[in-house]
């Protein structure tokens, strides 16, 4: 979702500290109804337990082309149940079976009972379609600065021009946004954290991205503390991306409950971050994946993810107000088309970008 560097390697020291604790880590006991909930990370018996009882899970990052970016997708005024409806049955069609979607603090901030409301309504349409949803608390990518209300318009041929961080800069301007952070948090997972459509939190997307860095640490912590407080049914989750931010991804790798990443380079570095990935003895999803001038394509990389039975969530589903049919740093200021998309699946009316991938997501999802 950026154009730094993305994960394909974690250090072995690393590893070998996290397998190490993971090892001494107290087991729970079986119940009549599972494994017992304690309020703390996972164990590794209670991960793959989880994991079990899950069919492979592939799908997107789902944004419906009407909406811009997160507050256009969820508030009020422009949340349109007909485009979610109609773009996850054509997911459906093809044999997709999970959404990534992001959420905002905006959202619920200004309207906290309707956003829930309308929460709710998106995970009965995506339901209706045989549809999990993993939902994303917090983001570190591109625009810093947001407001509720009318959103921008997209700017012709540049990636995701309108899309925003949650929180952004205000983090680190305002002196009373921890609370608000905390209260947002806590009332979407105490809403919805017995509910069997939501398979997984991700609770804060590319943590250091955007220059912060270390900066994001706080926040990092904050949300798993949060997490853990409420101690929803579904696992928790950051997934790590960039190799160079050990600290973060240190925190992150000993905290996910299931253990996430983004990959966008081609099949012997992708299989590399997994090697050394798999070293941690959990369920593994990668939550980004899939961008054509990379050569991360649906052809070589979703085979070695369902081969190994790894989560497979690409970038994009229909081409709209997101523009992520752009590469992140090759604009088009005069909205023509690119040449080669850099991600999504279907066209806005439906049709495949490429039939020859649709026809190999639909040969990966026979059942």
């Amino acid at each position: 979702m950026r154009n730094n560097l993305l994960i394909t390697f974690i250090t072995g020291c690393l590893i070998f500290s996290c397998v190490s604790k993971n090892k001494k880590a107290p087991e729970p006991k079986e119940t009549q109804t599972g494994l017992v909930t304690k309020n703390e990370r996972w164990s590794e018996e209670k991960a793959n337990f989880w994991e079990e009882k899950l069919p492979w899970l592939r799908g997107s990052n789902f944004n419906p082309s009407t909406a811009i970016n997160q507050l256009e997708f969820w508030q009020k005024e422009t949340f349109d149940p007909e485009t979610i409806d109609k773009e996850l049955g054509w997911a459906e069609n093809i044999g997709l079976n999970c959404m990534r979607v992001y959420l905002h603090h905006v959202a619920w901030q200004f309207d906290k009972e309707g956003f829930k409301e309308r929460i709710n309504h998106y995970l009965s349409i995506a339901d209706k379609h045989n549809i999990a949803t993993i939902f994303v608390f917090f983001d570190d990518c591109w625009n810093p600065t947001y407001s509720a209300g009318k959103q921008p318009d997209p700017k012709p041929g540049v990636h995701n021009s309108g899309w925003i961080r949650d929180p952004g800069d205000l983090l680190f301007t305002s002196e009373n946004l921890l609370p608000t952070l905390e209260a947002y948090t806590k009332d979407i997972l105490s809403t919805f954290k017995d509910d069997k459509r939501i398979i997984l939190w991700d609770l804060y997307n590319e943590p250091g991205n955007s220059g912060y860095g270390n900066k994001s640490m706080n926040l990092l912590k904050k949300v798993f503390e949060w997490g853990r407080e409420i101690n929803p049914t579904q696992p928790l989750t950051a997934g790590v991306w960039n190799f160079d931010l050990k600290d973060l991804n240190k925190f992150q790798i000993e905290n996910s409950d299931i253990i996430t990443y983004h990959n966008y380079n081609d099949e012997i570095h992708h299989q590399s971050a997994i090697d050394t990935l798999k070293k941690l003895n959990r369920p593994l999803i990668c939550t980004e994946y899939m961008a054509r001038r990379n050569n991360s394509l649906f052809g070589n990389i979703m085979p070695i993810l369902k081969k190994q039975h790894i989560g497979a969530i690409n970038w994009g589903l229909v081409a709209g107000k997101s523009n992520t049919k752009y590469a992140w740093d090759e604009p088009i200021p005069d909205g023509s088309e690119p040449k080669l998309w850099f991600h999504e699946i279907f066209r806005k009316d439906g049709t495949p970008y490429k039939q020859e991938e649709v026809d190999i997501i639909k040969e990966l999802t026979k059942e």
